[in-house]
């Protein structure tokens, strides 16, 4: 009887750490995996982007969109350019964020001054003060 009570001691843990089962609840058809937090994050990512407008500053951006998927900063003359990159489309299904997904937001002296499609962002040769 002892014997058999320190074997049950011993299996009961061992046989719930190495269960392999999984529950999955659909939720009305609601996906909520990684692609569909994904898409949720691509979709409010677009329609906070879309309310922008020219001349706000970088901390009222960074605040209202949160972290953004990649940013480049560098100076160009006496002028500071902060570029923000926020994913607003999904090009490849790998479930990884590149700039041709991505929005860019370009930022000179935190005075924001441009968008458009984060693939087609390039580095200017000269920069207009604001």
């Amino acid at each position: 009887m002892k014997k058999s009570i320190i074997a049950l001691l011993i299996a009961a843990p061992l046989a719930m750490t190495l269960s392999g089962c999984v529950i999955k609840i659909n939720d009305d058809g609601v996906d909520s995996g990684f692609m569909g937090d994904s898409e949720d994050r691509t979709y409010k990512n677009r329609k906070n982007v879309a309310k922008v407008q020219l001349g706000a500053s970088f901390m009222d951006m960074q605040e209202k969109l949160g972290v953004s998927d990649f940013s480049e900063t560098y100076t160009d003359g006496e002028n500071t350019v902060r570029v923000l990159y926020y994913r607003t489309q999904r090009k490849h299904k790998d479930g990884l964020t590149t700039k041709d997904e991505c929005t860019f937001l370009e930022f000179i002296n935190g005075k924001l001054v441009e968008t458009g499609n984060g693939g087609d962002y390039s580095k200017t040769e000269e920069v207009i003060a604001n």
